[in-house]
């Protein structure tokens, strides 16, 4: 599986939001929702081989990771408002430290980026850290099909998260010469290991 982890600074970590309005009333969450579907939709297809964690660090209730899993993913079409229900039915669900299903394929746990990492390196897993002045990821030849790739939101990543991330990463990658949104990075990280794979 490759993982994604999104750090969602502003998003609404409670189900008490309007699907109508998710970049105003659940604090950007529509970015969420946008790496979403370019992790897991293919045309006319889903990757099933992607886990997408969103580690929501908004008001009121901040630490919250829902996780969606291709494999077993059900009900999620490719457009925001479809990510953003499975989100809010996630959210309506009182959250544990251990993962909750709330649909096929999504779960919601009580945690912490710090909590993520340590699994996903206790687990051996290559951990890259995506900015913009990282190595180029068409320059690095060690990049694994079950790679792990943390990106920020829109507001990046608070200096402490960053010490976090470094502590356990193989390596801070680039996508390219200009900075880009996260769900376009996402893309572009899936384009690189199909060709690779291919």
């Amino acid at each position: 599986m490759k993982d994604f982890v999104i750090i969602g600074h502003k998003a609404l970590t409670t189900g008490d939001f309007s699907l109508n309005d998710l970049p105003g009333s659940a604090g950007r969450m529509d970015i969420l929702c946008r790496c979403v579907n370019s992790a897991l939709f293919l045309s006319h297809g889903m990757r099933r081989d992607v886990n997408v964690h969103l580690l929501l660090l908004g008001e009121p209730d901040p630490g919250k990771i829902i996780r969606f899993n291709g494999e077993k993913l059900k009900y999620l079409n490719p457009d925001e408002r479809s990510s953003g229900s499975l989100i809010k039915k996630a959210l309506q669900k009182s959250s544990t430290p251990y993962e909750t299903q709330s649909t096929p394929g999504v779960w919601i746990r009580r945690a912490g980026l710090e909590e993520l990492l340590n699994e996903f390196d206790e687990a051996g897993r290559d951990i890259f850290y995506l900015k913009e002045d990282g190595e180029n990821i068409r320059e690095y030849e060690d990049l694994k099909e079950d790679a792990v790739f943390i990106l920020g939101d829109h507001t990046g990543v608070t200096e402490e998260e960053e010490k976090m991330i470094e502590k356990v990463a193989k390596k801070t990658l680039k996508i390219g010469p200009m900075s880009l949104h996260s769900d376009h990075c996402i893309i572009i990280i899936h384009n690189e290991l199909d060709r690779r794979e291919a």
